[in-house]
């Protein structure tokens, strides 16, 4: 036993030594560098120089190198953590049920239902009619769809009201071009007929023949333009029945839950207008609900005679209800229904026929609200912890008195739940299984706590970790944010997650000004001309943690993606000796540039989040935290870049720029990689598990500045 046991130590130094000396053969690399071609950019009497402005050019086979080159050393940087990347992926894999199936929702007639067979990477879409005991009819298997392709992307199923007719739309580049198709389902057959360069998502007439869609401008992507398509004619045919010519403008089309109307979407940041048109006459005119007025935002619910209108209307920041008939839909014969409120978000509402749903945001937390519209009921459904997402999922069904939700939180798997809104009565129609038989939410511990940021505001931060962890400094945490857009980072569960968790890592989801977790005016103050909020709240809380001893900056990483990326990238150039890592994913780092040339996809659209830089004022402002434009000789963190060669949101000149000019003024030896998936855009892999393989590039990364290797 002794003899056994020598062998084992010698064996684990052998392996630790082995570790260290690859580490070390790492360090020996030479990064690549990009050729520096200085360009002038001039604007409001200001010169910036650009010297790597040149890489703004995909088909430059000489850029191409250069992002290959940066992969190359990625991959021999990262050699030595291979091992680990592989566990790490095989370890979160093995959590997954393979052979999952979603809980079917009845529509129409069928119950749907979405499957993962064992080893396949892409779901099957299925139905069956009346009852879960008749026969499966495939919809799309889109493991055989898939085959031949590096990247495939299937949204938008939509099945015609007869349910003979189902459109749908493909991406296989991950530019978020979709070509929509028409597929038979009684014969399978797809028809010959395509319509390129779409959102993916369509609406079918109550007629069954007739295809309402949105399509995007080829150069910039803006959804601009809804056509109308007539089954089994060719697509060059279709009749433009709207353009949103308003650049800061996008638009959607689609129906409403009570299939009478068919309804026409425009919006920007602060705006929004929509038109109408009875589903029965799809050749009929749109005509506009309420025309658009700037500032004034408002979203449209079909109910009986009347439209419910969710609204900021007369200053009301956090939204009300209001309705009004069908036939006077303008804003003056709009009548309260639930009054705004100072301290809670009215989200969202879901109609039935005997009962109205409001999702509503109180101090954070998400509530459900149940009421009859006869007046005899009026609750909420309880909740019981400070760290929990919960909300209405998958009620396509007007008359049910049954409402489904989903619920989750940092410690407890997902769960879909059937709610009777008459009796009270729940049951629970699924809960995620975390497979492997170690996973038990006992040990494991959430709570809320609040950080004060410099300017006196209680930064809500969400943590998750084992219990037992001691507060002395030493744990390694991973704090995340997003904080745009008013997006919300909701406490969620994640079974990859537990990979750090159970290396002794604490989760922190940052919850900064930006986003709308306390109410709309927490997303006021965090954009245009308050966007260093953002940042500033982020840096404060890491800093509160540190105080608090929940970590040391030895010990604490940061990661956040696309806007949240942004976030990242003015962070290390404010605080970079607050963290040991950080990982920034397609990062949106050259706001100024980026935000002056309309002619990259969205940018018009985003002028209301970050102001317009044609305007001297909003120009000075994003100049001073656009990461790209101070990157400065001094040390920054260990970071791991990432991004796609075709993402269409942040395009990878941006993060590949960034990255050259860190290499060039840097003054640490901590490493810094570029790594971009030269076949995906801004969602990375499409299959499921190969999203898994990225998120453990990603985990590999932290845990190897942690000097964890197992």
């Amino acid at each position: 036993m002794k003899y056994i046991l020598s062998l084992c130590i010698i064996s684990a130094i052998f392996a630790s030594c082995n570790e260290e000396k690859e580490q070390k053969t790492a360090m020996k690399h030479t990064p690549p560098t990009a050729e520096k071609i200085d360009k002038n950019l001039e604007m409001h009497g200001d010169m910036r120089v650009d010297s790597y402005f040149w890489l703004n050019d995909r088909e430059n086979e000489e850029v191409i190198d250069y992002l290959e080159r940066e992969n190359d050393y990625y991959n021999k940087m990262t050699a030595h953590t291979d091992g680990l990347k592989q566990d790490l992926f095989e370890e979160i894999k093995s959590r997954i049920k393979e052979d999952d199936s979603s809980v079917p929702y009845f529509y129409n007639g069928y119950y749907y239902i979405t499957r993962f067979e064992t080893g396949n990477d892409y779901p099957i879409y299925s139905r069956k009619k009346g009852s879960l005991d008749a026969e499966e009819e495939i919809l799309f298997n889109v493991n055989e769809m898939a085959e031949g392709h590096s990247y495939y992307n299937l949204r938008g199923i939509n099945v015609s009201p007869d349910n003979r007719w189902v459109a749908y739309g493909v991406d296989t580049v991950s530019r978020r071009k979709y070509t929509l198709y028409i597929k038979n389902l009684e014969s399978g057959e797809v028809s010959s007929e395509t319509i390129p360069t779409t959102t993916g998502g369509s609406t079918w007439a109550n007629d069954n023949k007739t295809l309402f869609y949105t399509r995007k401008n080829e150069q910039t992507l803006r959804s601009n333009e809804i056509f109308r398509h007539e089954r089994g004619t060719d697509s060059s045919n279709d009749v433009k029945v709207y353009e949103e010519v308003d650049e800061t403008f996008s638009t959607y089309v689609y129906k409403t839950k009570s299939d009478e109307f068919l309804v026409i979407g425009s919006y920007s940041t602060l705006t929004s207008e929509f038109q109408i048109l009875k589903a029965d006459t799809p050749k009929g005119t749109f005509t506009v609900f309420q025309p658009r007025i700037r500032g004034l935002e408002y979203g449209i619910s079909h109910y009986g005679d009347h439209f419910y209108i969710v609204t900021n209307k007369d200053g009301a920041t956090n939204f009300k209800l209001m309705k009004t008939p069908e036939t006077a839909t303008t804003s003056e014969n709009w009548e309260e229904v639930i009054a705004h409120r100072d301290k809670v978000l009215l989200e969202d509402i879901d109609i039935f026929k005997a009962y109205l749903v409001v999702s509503e945001r109180d101090n954070g937390l998400n509530k459900l609200r149940i009421m009859s519209w006869d007046g005899t009921k009026d609750y909420y459904l309880p909740f019981d912890n400070e760290t929990y997402t919960a909300y209405t999922t998958q009620n396509i069904e007007f008359d049910t008195k049954i409402l489904r939700y989903a619920y989750n939180s940092l410690t407890s798997p997902a769960s879909i739940v059937d709610f009777d809104m008459e009796t009270q009565e729940k049951e629970i129609k699924k809960q995620t299984e975390v497979l492997g038989g170690t996973f038990d939410e006992a040990n494991y511990e959430s709570k809320r706590i609040w950080a004060t940021a410099r300017d006196g505001k209680k930064i809500p931060v969400s943590l998750v970790y084992r219990k037992g962890i001691k507060l002395d400094g030493n744990n390694p945490l991973l704090q995340y944010a997003y904080g745009s857009y008013g997006s919300t980072v909701d406490p969620y569960f994640s079974v990859a997650r537990l990979s750090l968790l159970d290396r002794g890592f604490i989760y922190a989801i940052a919850h900064v000004r930006g986003g709308q977790y306390l109410g709309r005016q927490w997303y006021e103050d965090g954009k245009l001309l308050k966007k260093k909020n953002t940042f500033t709240d982020f840096v404060d809380v890491s800093k509160y943690l540190i105080e608090e001893q929940y970590t040391s900056p030895e010990h604490l990483y940061a990661s956040g993606g696309s806007a949240g990326g942004l976030l990242m990238g003015a962070v290390v150039n404010m605080a970079p000796e607050l963290y040991n890592g950080v990982v920034a994913a397609v990062p949106f780092v050259d706001v100024v540039t980026t935000m002056l040339d309309d002619s990259i996809p969205l940018t018009t659209g985003e002028y209301d989040e970050w102001g317009n830089p044609n305007d001297a004022t909003y120009y000075q402002y994003i100049k001073s935290y656009s990461p790209y434009d101070n990157v400065t000789a001094k040390n920054y963190p260990n970071m791991l870049v990432t991004t796609g060669l075709h993402d269409s949101q942040v395009q990878y000149w941006e993060p590949a720029k960034w990255v050259a000019k860190l290499r060039e003024l840097k003054t640490d030896e901590n490493i810094l990689l570029l790594h971009t998936n030269m076949e995906a855009g801004h969602g990375g892999a499409s299959g499921r598990f190969e999203a898994i393989k990225e998120v453990a590039r990603d985990y590999a990364f932290i845990l190897d500045r942690e000097g964890i290797s197992k």
